[in-house]
């Protein structure tokens, strides 16, 4: 199940560049996590500052 973005992230964007799928990107003033396009591997979680990232 894909990594969701919770409403704690302050769309600093460290996850990013750390996403090997590009399945991040902005939304709504905050980043988002294309479920179609996340492979499930974590690498957003330890990159976000402020913990906003957590397994869907």
């Amino acid at each position: 199940m894909a990594h969701k973005i919770s409403d704690s992230c302050v769309n600093c964007g460290s996850c990013v560049s750390d996403c090997p799928s590009e399945a991040i990107s902005e939304k709504d003033g905050k980043q988002w996590i294309d479920p179609d396009k996340c492979v499930d591997c974590g690498a957003c979680v330890s990159t976000c500052p402020t913990e906003a990232i957590a397994a869907g």
